[in-house]
Formats: C-alpha cells, sequence, structure tokens
C-alpha cells in the first residue's frame, strides 16, 4: 500500500486521527524518550503547577501529526522532512486529541508538500498549530 503521489494531492484537501490520551500512553512516551518530567508523570508535583494536574509530553501531541502523515495524507511511503509546532493549550489525560493535516503547497519540481497542521482537543480548543514539509511517495516506475 502506498500513499497518493504529489500528483494525486489537491491545496485545501485534508485528513485527520483522533485518539484520547491515557495514563499508560503518558507513561509509555515517557520510557521511550526517558522524558519523566515530574509535570507528566507525578500528580502531587503537578498540582502545584498553573495546570494543577498533569499534562501529556507536547510531543506526544505533535506524534500525532506523523500518524496522519504517515497513515492517511500523504500516507504510506511519505518521508517527514521537517515541522515546526507551536504548543497553545495543555492535554490532559482523558483529553481526546484530533490531529489534522491540510494541504497548503505542493512544489512539483523537489516532490515537496507544504501542509498545514494542527490538533484540536474534545472542546475544538487549538492546542498545537505548526507546518509540515514532507516528501509524498513517487509513482511507481513503469
Amino acid at each position: 500500500m502506498t500513499g497518493k503521489t504529489l500528483a494525486e494531492l489537491k491545496v485545501g484537501e485534508r485528513a485527520q486521527f483522533a485518539k484520547t490520551v491515557s495514563e499508560s500512553d503518558i507513561y509509555l512516551y515517557a520510557g521511550v524518550t526517558g522524558d519523566f518530567n515530574p509535570a507528566h508523570t507525578n500528580e502531587e508535583y503537578a498540582k502545584k503547577t498553573f495546570f494543577k494536574t498533569r499534562i501529556a509530553h507536547g510531543m506526544l501531541t505533535a506524534g500525532f501529526i506523523s500518524t496522519v502523515m504517515a497513515n492517511h495524507l500523504p500516507g504510506p511511503g511519505t518521508i517527514y522532512l521537517s515541522q515546526s509546532v507551536s504548543f497553545l493549550a495543555p492535554v490532559r489525560i482523558g483529553d481526546t486529541v484530533t490531529a489534522v493535516a491540510e494541504v497548503a503547497e505542493l512544489d512539483p519540481e523537489r516532490n515537496r508538500v507544504r501542509m498545514k497542521t494542527y490538533c484540536l482537543n474534545q472542546d475544538g480548543i487549538k492546542v498545537l498549530d505548526g507546518e509540515a514539509i514532507v516528501s509524498p511517495p513517487k509513482a511507481p516506475k513503469k
């Protein structure tokens, strides 16, 4: 299975992926990355922060954008080249995050796609905003 080639993509086309963030997700992410910041892993510590509870790692949330790119748009075979990201609001345990990627610009000469990327929580609040550059899969040789 291969994703869409540059010729198959259209500006404005979008795809999304939604996931409810669990406590397990946070601990698994911490274990894989080594990021055991107590703001994510220690409720007593987190109660004293301005969030008043543990929050998900920002990069865990940003990783959901990668899921959209790899599995949906452009899809399998896509190479992620860059991602800018701004974290706008916290993601808490139990929040459902919807990651969205939208084709913003096509560059046929370089086989590049500029994507608008963002994540919303279950209340429609934008928790992350950014932009990605990807290289979609090339058409199979005939």
